[in-house]
């Protein structure tokens, strides 16, 4: 899999299917991403959205030094940047509840309250320690990756991940929760 290179390059060739798949496959995750710069769900769907649409209209050139997910990311990041520097988010956003597998109720119930528990502790942590731990761990970057989106040094994202996990550690003591 290229990750989305080619769906972009026929986009790029005037095939808008290829925009289609790239929405698809990619704003859920580029959401989760953006909520922990703006802890606004909405503010994160409209640098979504901006994303795509410079995507779209400026058709930027992918260089191919890096993965395609890593580069929209960056995109992504950059974009909620500049729309932070213009406004504050006002609204925080609540916890949202993922749908359950109904099969053991009492089981999924508990699985998702320590699913609400650290996403909670996650969103209290500094926005560096939150957006390396997003990647990191629910969107599998390497180190190297990650270091391209945050703009930082390999060395830089150790030491932010080596801090996240100690911190995150620390408020899911405070907060009760073992996982």
């Amino acid at each position: 899999m290229d990750n989305g290179a080619s769906s972009y390059r026929r986009y790029i060739d005037g095939d808008d299917s290829g925009m289609t798949e790239l929405i698809r496959d990619y704003k859920d995750g580029l959401l989760l991403y953006l909520i922990s710069f703006t802890n606004n769900l909405s503010d994160a769907e409209d640098c979504v959205q901006e994303t795509f649409i410079k995507l779209a209209i400026k058709k930027p050139k992918f260089k191919g030094k890096s993965s395609f997910k890593t580069w929209l990311y960056t995109i992504g990041r950059n974009v909620t940047r500049d729309m932070l520097r213009k406004h504050r988010p006002s609204v925080p956003l609540d916890d949202a509840a993922e749908l359950a597998d109904l099969q053991d109720i009492e089981q999924n119930y508990l699985q998702e309250e320590q699913k609400m528990i650290l996403h909670q502790a996650i969103r209290s942590l500094k926005s560096d320690y939150q957006q390396v731990i997003y990647l990191s761990y629910f969107e599998q970057f390497s180190n190297d990756e990650i270091a391209g989106i945050m703009h930082k040094s390999r060395k830089q994202v150790e030491n932010l991940l080596y801090h996240a996990r100690k911190s995150l550690k620390i408020q899911l003591e405070k907060e009760g929760g073992c996982l």
